[in-house]
């Protein structure tokens, strides 16, 4: 997990065409597509992912939440494989399907650090993909998809040892801020071997009962020692993309600004942008992604900054390290 990394209306429905199509805005409904997106709807329910019932969006309840743990986290192997992504051709990923964006200006927690009910007034959640959706809510996954989880160190090197990224000594390398792996995105056969195991987690995600999923640490390029490209990490998000609008869930693009012209190439639908009010960075974000773009702030003067600055944004401020009610260091606030 990666926390301060530098790196629309009520159920927005988009329909995904993988690949193509500019930010455009629905003069009817003011609305806007994001990246991939063709063509712009709207509809006042939302399904429930997880029993199939349909919800009023207008009346989501925000009281309830379930934090409890449905799978081993030390167990990254995902739920049984129930898609090919790994290039048969059966699998189109041009396939046009229906995602939903978060609520604009809808209340955000970002709990990565652990699930607890959400506070009053919050209507988005990111959770780890290990922990179970709010309910009622609009819930995004975290899935760290570039770099291994600490936990996880041995399910890769035992399993997957070739997909881990070495350096000339055959070490694996090592982001130094968060100790963590970084995976091998450098071939197209590797991108693919990666997509069918992160894309196992993102079909988890979606049968869990999210309706997004948030790929951490997609600028792994500039750490790795000139080992990575930019074209790399874009190529292996455009499949993870497909992934997720083949689950019927939307996909951010989390930070790394330096690469917000290629969203179209990454199929990615809204951004998770941290600390972008501290870097200056908010406008650019909103300038691909229009109102879908989610602030989370980890210093207070840049908080009321950006409540200032972008007061049609979710935007919330935590700790750095996304502590639980109860911790010491635990910090929340909403504009």
């Amino acid at each position: 997990m990666s926390g301060m990394r530098r790196t629309h209306g009520w159920s927005t429905v988009v329909m995904i065409a993988f690949g193509c199509g500019d930010a455009s805005s629905d003069d009817t409904s003011g609305a806007s597509t994001m990246s991939a997106s063709t063509t712009l709807g709207e509809s006042s329910a939302t399904t429930d992912s997880a029993t199939g019932a349909d919800t009023d969006a207008t009346s989501l309840d925000s009281s309830a939440s379930d934090p409890s743990d449905p799978s081993d986290p030390t167990d990254p192997s995902g739920p049984e494989d129930t898609g090919d992504i790994t290039g048969d051709p059966s699998t189109d990923p041009t396939t046009p399907a229906q995602v939903e964006l978060p609520p604009v200006d809808g209340g955000l927690d970002y709990q990565l650090g652990g699930a607890y009910e959400p506070p009053a007034g919050v209507l988005i959640v990111s959770r780890d993909r290990n922990e179970a959706p709010a309910r009622g809510l609009y819930n995004i996954c975290y899935v760290n998809g570039y770099q291994a989880q600490p936990d996880e160190n041995d399910f890769w090197l035992d399993e997957h040892p070739d997909l881990v990224l070495r350096d000339n000594n055959g070490d694996p390398v090592i982001d130094p801020d968060w100790d963590e792996m970084l995976l091998d995105t450098s071939t197209e056969e590797k991108r693919i071997a990666l997509a069918a195991i992160v894309g196992d987690w993102i079909v988890g995600c979606g049968a869990a009962g999210y309706q997004a999923v948030e790929i951490d640490n997609l600028d792994t390029y500039s750490r790795s020692d000139g080992l990575l490209t930019q074209d790399n990490n874009v190529g292996f998000m455009a499949l993870l993309s497909a992934a997720a609008h083949d689950a019927g869930m939307a996909i951010a693009q989390k930070n790394s600004t330096e690469i917000l012209d290629r969203a179209a190439e990454m199929g990615t639908d809204f951004a998770v942008a941290e600390e972008c009010s501290t870097y200056d960075e908010c406008g650019d974000y909103v300038g691909t992604y229009g109102d879908a773009v989610l602030m989370i702030e980890y210093q207070q003067g840049d908080f009321d900054a950006g409540c200032a600055d972008y007061p049609g944004h979710s935007i919330v401020l935590r700790d750095l390290y996304l502590t639980m009610p109860g911790d010491g260091e635990y910090l929340y606030d909403a504009c």
